[in-house]
């Protein structure tokens, strides 16, 4: 069976860039503290680099 992450959103995505809101909204977070369960995949793990410092992330069997 395959890994989970489980992502939260920790930081605001109030004065970023539109790339990074449209990437957070891809992940399927809108408010701060709630969290989504992801696949371990490559593009997700991508997606994850590309908002670190406004997520968190750990890892679910």
């Amino acid at each position: 069976m395959a890994n989970k992450l489980e992502i939260t959103l920790t930081r605001s995505v109030i004065g970023r860039t539109e790339t990074q809101k449209q990437t957070v909204k891809a992940l399927g977070l809108n408010k701060i503290n709630q969290s989504v369960v992801r696949e371990d995949t490559p593009a997700v793990r991508g997606i994850i680099n590309k908002v670190s410092h406004l997520v968190t992330v750990k890892e679910v069997n």
